[in-house]
C-alpha cells in the first residue's frame, strides 16, 4: 500500500530541465493517474483499461496507475485524462516520489513482470510458428509464415516501446524471431555458407579494438559476454551502456545482448553462446561457463549444471551491491576468471 507521496503540479517548465536532471527524475519519480469512472457507459471502463495497457502503465493501487516520469508519458496520461473527463469521469495526474509503503524497485518490478508476460506470449507464438516451419511447408505455407513473422515483429515493437526497464524476456524473443528469419531464408544462408571459413576468419579480425554497446543494468549474460570479449576476443574493448530503446549505433560500434544487436540471442542460445560460437572458441572450460550462463539466463535447465545456483547467487549479489555497470563488469569478471581457472584445472 502506498502510504506517502510527494505530489507536485505538472508544468511545461518541468520538461525543459537538463538531460542530467531528467535522468535523476526518471530514476525515482513517477507520474500517477488517479481516476474515478462513472458506472455508465460500461464500455468506458474497458476502453480506459485498454488504453492504459497499451501505454504500459501498471496499477499500484485501485484506480491508480503509474508510469515513469518523462515528457512522453506525461502527454500519454494527459490524453487518457481527457478521455476520462469527456466520458463523465474524474481524473488527476500527480508527479510522485515514493517515500514509504512501496519502493521504486518494487514498482519497477511491476513493469518488468508485465512486459515479461507480453514477451512470453510472443515467444509462445514464435515457437508454434517454428514448429510449423520444421514440417517443410510448401511455398504457400512459407508466404503465410512470413506474414505471421511480420505480425510478430510488429507486436514485439509495440512491447519494446513500453519496456521502460529492460525486462529479461526480450532477449529470448529476439532470438526466436532471428531464428524464424533464418529458417525462412535457409536457402540463401546455405549458398553463402560455402565461403564461411574465410568469412569467419575475416570477421574475427574486425572484432579488435572496438566499442561494444549493450543495455544498461547488466546482468549475467551481458556480464559474461563482456568478460569473454575482454579476455579472449578484444583485449582493448571499450564498453558503452545505453537505453534499451531507440538506440542507433555509431559507425564502428558492435552491440551485444540487445535488440537488433550483432550478437544477441539466437533460437534457444543466449548471447554468450552466440558470441562464443562466432569467435570459434572451443575451449571446454568456456563451454562449461556457457552452459551455466545459459541455464541462469534462460531458466530452462537445459544443461542441468550443478554450479548454476551458486553462480546465480554470486551474480545477483554483484548486481545488488553495485549500481554502475562498469563496476558490475569488474566484479562479475573476477567471478568468471575464477570459474574459468576452476574448469581448466579440473579438466587437466
Amino acid at each position: 500500500m502506498i502510504q506517502v507521496f510527494h505530489q507536485s503540479a505538472v508544468r511545461d517548465t518541468d520538461v525543459s530541465m537538463s538531460d542530467a536532471t531528467i535522468e535523476t527524475v526518471t530514476a525515482d519519480r513517477w507520474l500517477l493517474l488517479i481516476h474515478q469512472l462513472p458506472a455508465k457507459p460500461a464500455y468506458l471502463r474497458v476502453k480506459i483499461w485498454r488504453r492504459l495497457q497499451a501505454l504500459g502503465a501498471v496499477a499500484v493501487k485501485n484506480a491508480v496507475y503509474a508510469l515513469p516520469a518523462n515528457e512522453q508519458t506525461q502527454e500519454d496520461f494527459e490524453w487518457v485524462l481527457k478521455e476520462i473527463t469527456e466520458g463523465g469521469g474524474e481524473a488527476m495526474i500527480c508527479e510522485a516520489q515514493l517515500v514509504d509503503g512501496v519502493s521504486d524497485q518494487e514498482v519497477r518490478a511491476l513493469f518488468t513482470a508485465a512486459r515479461d508476460e507480453d514477451y512470453e506470449a510472443i515467444a509462445q507464438e514464435a515457437k508454434t510458428l517454428a514448429e510449423a516451419l520444421d514440417q517443410d511447408l510448401n511455398a504457400r505455407g512459407q508466404v503465410e509464415a512470413r506474414t505471421q513473422l511480420t505480425r510478430l515483429k510488429t507486436k514485439m515493437a509495440q512491447v519494446v516501446a513500453i519496456d521502460f526497464f529492460g525486462a529479461n524476456g526480450r532477449e529470448t524473443v529476439d532470438g526466436l524471431l532471428i531464428g524464424l528469419e533464418t529458417k525462412l531464408t535457409e536457402g540463401t544462408m546455405a549458398e553463402t555458407s560455402q565461403g564461411g571459413a574465410a568469412d569467419h576468419t575475416a570477421g574475427l579480425a574486425h572484432l579488435k579494438d572496438r566499442t561494444w554497446v549493450t543495455r544498461q543494468g547488466v546482468h549475467v549474460d551481458r556480464i559474461a559476454c563482456a568478460w569473454l570479449i575482454r579476455r579472449f576476443i578484444d583485449p582493448g574493448a571499450r564498453f558503452r551502456f545505453v537505453s534499451a530503446k531507440d538506440y542507433t549505433p555509431s559507425p564502428g560500434e558492435l552491440r551485444f545482448d540487445m535488440f537488433e544487436a550483432e550478437f544477441t540471442h539466437q533460437g534457444d542460445r543466449c548471447s554468450f553462446e552466440v558470441l562464443l560460437g562466432h569467435a570459434g572458441l572451443t575451449n571446454p572450460a568456456l563451454q562449461a561457463i556457457a552452459e551455466i550462463v545459459h541455464d541462469i539466463d534462460l531458466k530452462d535447465s537445459k544443461f542441468g549444471r550443478d554450479e548454476v545456483d551458486g553462480i546465480k547467487a554470486l551474480i545477483a549479489g554483484v548486481v545488488m551491491a553495485h549500481r554502475k555497470d562498469e563496476e558490475r563488469l569488474t566484479r562479475g569478471g573476477a567471478i568468471f576468471n575464477d570459474l574459468y581457472e576452476y574448469f581448466s584445472k579440473k579438466r587437466s
